[in-house]
């Protein structure tokens, strides 16, 4: 599991860093353009567009990293037996909640057949949206390939002592 981890986060750095620079170049030749007295009408588009793929794929990164929102500390005030059925509880969440992402996501792909960008008619609207579905499989999947890690560190972290909360 360590292994499909290392290689779905290098893969993710990777995508990652493409978009963000992607991103930079877009926005300086947009801003290039407007100094100059061109505007891309295509900009404010495809800036967004970009700007959510990074979202999605670096939410799935982080959840690999075990690096988004989580309460570590009310964790780890848990008696150790709580601590799994804590664990459990909180996984279960999460993972349920991309699972309806996932499906909601999926489910508009069938909204939008037929559908293209506003500035950029030959890409259509449907590819774009994809990343919804997408970064939700994404972040199961990291979710599941850092969970034994997470737990290793609950069992093996020390508790909280009393009034460190």
């Amino acid at each position: 599991m360590e292994r499909a981890a290392a290689a779905l986060r290098t893969a993710l750095e990777a995508i990652c860093l493409v978009f963000l620079s992607v991103l930079l170049a877009v926005v300086v030749a947009a801003v290039v353009a407007r100094y100059t007295g061109h505007v891309f009408g295509w900009y404010d588009e495809v800036a967004s567009i970009i700007l959510a793929w990074l979202t999605y794929l670096g939410t799935a990164l982080a959840a690999l990293r075990r690096g988004h929102l989580g309460f570590d500390n009310v964790m780890r005030a848990f008696p150790p037996r709580l601590r799994l059925t804590g664990f459990v509880v909180a996984e279960a969440v999460t993972i349920g909640f991309f699972l309806a992402l996932g499906y909601g996501g999926w489910a508009l792909l069938d909204v939008l057949v037929g559908e293209t960008l506003v500035t950029i008619p030959a890409i259509p609207s449907a590819a774009v949206q994809s990343v919804i579905p997408l970064g939700a499989v994404l972040f199961i999947v990291a979710e599941i390939l850092s969970m034994p890690g997470a737990w290793q560190s609950y069992v093996r972290g020390p508790a909280l002592e009393e009034g460190h909360l």
